[in-house]
């Protein structure tokens, strides 16, 4: 049994939103109030959305309906509601919250900006405006291809206030993985910047933009911010400059939505096909993120949450509609948190007084290796919580944030669930005491449950991790997809998410996350499907076939290595092997690149053609690769042993 580390205190617990929720629902014990959660979930959810003080403009006459199944479950049936109304006006017609800061910017150069929730409702109404005016109407798609600046958020809440979907890129992507999420939802606009900042040098954007519109015949205009001022290529005919757009003050009434239409696509990777399209409503990921901010972490207002993500990624629309449904403060950061100075996170921690702070264990792998001068002489005393998600931790790291960072004060909340959940399925909170690396269990309302192979329950020994009922937040499947969804989630065990993490419950309820149970990979924290990397990859001349599996990394946790069957032979095509990995990285992004690309004659695979990657890996990694009696051709992975030098 693991020993916890931290404890919460009673003077903390009663200070909690959570313990305020529990108290008015005549709970003071957690484990009741736990599972009273998921005994009674339509009670649980109504009494979220009552305790957050949601706005409708038509209130729902059903919690959920089941009736086309629990993967089909919809959530405030007949409810009308629109986020954008939810995060900005409700609180902009409160005199005493109209003023209370929203949003704070801080550029790579350090250049600030903040925005009042007044400032920021100013500012979405002349973009819902504009984009109207250029012909975005209710139900159209809109890819946000931006860095982290303040105009990805009020893009974000524009097109939700029209009505519209939004698709979120991550900044580092390159014009190829763009468009395969342009063309997944055949989006009509792009937004996007001239370029942005990063170690203090320019990154152009538009250019990359220009490629990924160029390669989506959907694309009918491309809306442009000027975050640089620098000079790029432009096209009449398509490019509309954000300053112009927005030029005009007006406001525009929220569209009438309804709770489960969708306001966001979110493209997530998994380990065959393109990367799924995960669909999101009103009254879900929004929802479920700012419970789980306001309730797990105990976000609220005059707090700032900071987490170090990109909006292309899960936890940066949980970060904006987390903190704004909450009345709260998010902090935006273009740059990268160890530049100009390897202290610059904490830097950032004392200058805007963040509460919350989200990180990876990578990130903070990397800072480890400065030292402990960085912070020692800042002022970190207005941290309450370290946030961490993405990957699990290893024990060093770990130890370094809680006891050298922390001081042993600012607990370490783990956080565990993915873009498909709307947030967290696992975490750790003010009510239980934390072991090192580990979970409290699953948060209030996720009815989670570790399975053995054959789905029964299983304590003491790794299991499948899975979901026995709906919940708020839950993807409305996969973009015109729906067997993919169904296929991917629901197949194994009837009525049972299953969620795709090894899970281990050890004798004292402590929870861990030891992989993925899948081929899907985390480099960085940040989700890639190994046929995403292989697509690349085979749209070389030399590349006839590819496979990629993970492997361990002790700065991003998990690297890409890929094996690729080429054309030709001898010294010319070993000299590709590098060029490989620059062809991936100036497609996917730097930040994607693989580690290694290796040459090989052929790759293990089935009779029917299937390339097994489990298999590849193990070889590699000088593992067990069990049974191949599937294999056409076992003598393959005799071969990426001795690559491998195994």
């Amino acid at each position: 049994m693991h020993k916890p580390v931290w404890f919460p205190k009673q003077e903390q617990m009663e200070q909690t939103r959570l313990y305020r929720f529990m108290k008015r629902l005549g709970f003071r014990d957690y484990d009741r109030f736990y599972e009273q959660s998921i005994k009674n979930i339509a009670w649980f959810w109504d009494e979220v959305v009552n305790d957050l003080g949601l706005r409708w403009m038509m209130p729902y006459r059903q919690v959920l309906d089941m009736s086309d199944g629990i993967a089909w479950t919809r959530w405030f049936v007949d409810g009308k509601i629109n986020i954008s109304d939810n995060c900005l006006d409700r609180f902009v017609e409160e005199p005493a919250a109209r003023h209370r800061l929203a949003l704070i910017w801080e550029g790579d150069d350090g250049t600030t900006k903040k925005y009042t929730y007044r400032d920021l409702w100013l500012e979405v109404n002349r973009l819902a405006c504009g984009l109207k005016k250029l012909g975005v109407a209710a139900g159209d798609c809109v890819a946000i291809y931006m860095p982290m600046i303040a105009e990805n958020v009020i893009a974000m809440l524009a097109v939700a206030r029209i009505g519209a979907i939004f698709t979120p890129c991550f900044s580092g992507y390159g014009a190829e993985a763009v468009a395969t999420r342009i063309q997944g939802c055949q989006a009509k606009w792009l937004i996007t910047a001239d370029g942005y900042l990063r170690r203090g040098k320019v990154v152009a954007m538009k250019e990359e933009a220009d490629r990924a519109a160029d390669l989506s015949p959907s694309v009918e205009k491309v809306v442009v911010v000027s975050r640089l001022g620098r000079d790029c290529p432009w096209n009449p005919d398509r490019d509309v400059k954000w300053d112009q757009l927005t030029a005009e003050m007006k406001t525009l009434s929220p569209a009438v939505t309804d709770a489960n239409d969708p306001f966001m696509i979110i493209y997530t990777s998994g380990t065959t096909g393109k990367p799924k399209g995960t669909v999101h409503v009103h009254s879900g990921f929004p929802l479920k993120a700012a419970f789980d901010a306001g309730y797990a972490f105990d976000v609220g207002p005059g707090d700032i949450l900071f987490w170090v993500t990109d909006m292309g990624w899960m936890m940066g629309p949980w970060m904006v509609f987390g903190t704004l449904l909450l009345g709260s403060t998010m902090l935006v950061f273009e740059g990268t948190p160890d530049y100009p100075i390897p202290g610059r996170l904490w830097e950032l921690t004392e200058k805007h007084g963040v509460t919350h702070l989200g990180i990876s264990p990578t990130l903070i792998r990397a800072l480890m290796k400065h030292g402990t001068s960085w912070f020692s002489q800042r002022d970190l005393s207005s941290l309450r919580v370290f946030g961490s998600t993405g990957e699990p931790w290893n024990p060093e790291p770990w130890h370094w944030l809680f006891e050298q960072v922390g001081g042993k004060r600012v607990p370490i909340f783990n956080y565990s669930g993915g873009t498909e959940i709307s947030g967290g399925i696992l975490g750790n909170h003010f009510f239980k005491p934390i072991v090192p690396c580990g979970f409290a269990g699953p948060l209030p309302g996720m009815d989670a449950e570790v399975f053995d192979d054959q789905g029964k329950t299983v304590r003491g020994e790794v299991g499948e991790l899975v979901l026995r009922q709906p919940w708020v937040g839950m993807t409305s499947g996969f973009w015109q997809d729906a067997r993919r969804y169904e296929d991917t989630y629901w197949s194994r065990w009837p009525k049972t998410w299953l969620h795709g993490d090894w899970v281990i419950v050890d004798e004292g309820g402590q929870w861990f996350i030891t992989g993925r149970s899948d081929d899907t990979l985390k480099i960085a924290g940040k989700r890639l499907g190994p046929a995403e990397m292989e697509s690349v990859l085979v749209d070389h001349p030399s590349v006839i076939e590819a496979a990629t599996i993970g492997v361990p990394d002790a700065d991003k946790g998990e690297s890409a290595v890929c094996f690729v069957v080429v054309r030709g032979d001898g010294e010319e095509v070993q000299s590709l092997t590098e060029e490989l990995v620059r062809f991936v990285g100036e497609r996917m992004g730097k930040a994607l690149k693989p580690k290694r690309v290796h040459i090989v004659d052929e790759l293990p695979k089935t009779r029917n053609g299937k390339i097994l990657r489990r298999v590849i890996r193990a070889a590699y990694l000088g593992e067990n690769a069990g049974d191949l009696s599937s294999l056409e051709n076992a003598h393959a992975v005799e071969k990426i042993r001795r690559l491998a030098g195994v």
